[in-house]
């Protein structure tokens, strides 16, 4: 089984019943499962890059059934592409109002506040705090969110950030050694 190491500042005690209430798990794209860089292409659009195990910890939520959603303010179309890749059905895009966003995506799942884990990583993710029963950045997010995380994660945005929180979630609910028994049986 994986140790779980939970860094500041919910203590490691408190944030396993919390992680074994998520029922939704949303991620921004941009600064999380990228590393917040664009590049675009020759004929103007927009190329990111995302991290496989990332793509892997997707499915394996998913597997899981745990609800996985996309929450962004940007747009370009490789994130909707990433989405239908992985099956992501609740891929929202261009959204303003990431509060509201986030509200009416509960609501349409009959989601509670206490069973949705946010993953930001910069300011306009802070006015989710309110709509999240978690809140958690990769190692790089910006100081203010920080600041305001339940949870910093030990990777970066883009570098499996994902990921290492998905392990933590499915391993506190006994998930894990599963996996890494019999693996998981899809691309990511």
């Amino acid at each position: 089984m994986i140790p779980l190491a939970f860094p500041y500042p919910l203590h490691r005690r408190l944030l396993r019943p919390r992680l074994r209430q998520i029922r939704l798990v949303v991620c921004d794209v941009d600064g999380v499962l990228t590393d917040g860089g664009l590049s675009y292409d020759e004929e103007g659009k927009v190329v990111k890059r995302f991290d496989v195990r990332d793509g892997l910890a997707v499915r394996m939520l998913q597997q899981a059934g745990i609800t996985v959603a996309l929450l962004s303010g940007g747009r370009g179309g490789a994130s909707e592409q990433r989405a239908l890749h992985l099956d992501i059905h609740h891929c929202r895009m261009g959204v303003r109002n990431k509060r509201a966003g986030l509200e009416q995506l509960r609501h349409e799942l009959a989601i509670g506040r206490e069973q949705t884990a946010f993953l930001g990583d910069d300011l306009n993710d802070l006015p989710v705090r309110a709509a999240a029963g978690l809140l958690i950045t990769p190692a790089d997010a910006a100081p203010g969110l920080r600041r305001q995380a339940d949870w910093i994660l030990r990777r970066r945005g883009g570098d499996g950030a994902l990921r290492e929180f998905s392990d933590a979630l499915l391993a506190s609910r006994g998930w894990m050694e599963g996996f890494e028994t019999a693996g998981v049986g899809t691309t990511n």
